[in-house]
Order: C-alpha cells, then structure tokens, then sequence
C-alpha cells in the first residue's frame, strides 16, 4: 500500500526524533533573513546545517563571555 505524504512526513519526523534530533520552528527577521540567505549561497548549507550551527555559535559565544561582544556586534552592523 502507497502511503500519503502526510504519513511519509510523520514517519521521516518520527526517524529524526529517534535519532536524537529535534525540529525547531521559527520566523526570521528581515535582517537575519538577509544573513541566511548570504550564508546558504556561500556555503550551499542546509537549513538544518545553518540552524545547528547558529545554536553552536551562539552557545560558544555564551559559554565564553562573549554574547555581550556579539550583541553589540550586530547592532553596531544592523544585523
């Protein structure tokens, strides 16, 4: 029996979760929409690759006092 999208979508939903992964959900600004976009040309990664590493960056920034540094950082650029 052929399965429905809906179904192909909910079991490759399913494999991710069980793999580990988590989907995550969100609307970009115009500014940061901008910067995906230059991202996704120069490197030809994938949402999910660009959207990991976002996470990880912002992370390492946190994790070594630097979250104020970028801040400023894209505010001073308008990003």
């Amino acid at each position: 029996m052929a399965l429905t999208n809906a179904e192909k979508q909910r079991r490759y939903r399913e494999r991710q979760k069980e793999s580990g992964k988590k989907e995550m959900r969100g609307y970009l600004s115009k500014e940061a929409l901008e910067c995906y976009e230059l991202i996704q040309e120069q490197t030809n990664w994938s949402d999910s690759v660009i959207l990991s590493n976002a996470v990880r960056l912002t992370y390492a920034a946190y994790k070594n006092g630097q979250i104020g540094l970028l801040n400023n950082w894209l505010t001073k650029n308008k990003l």
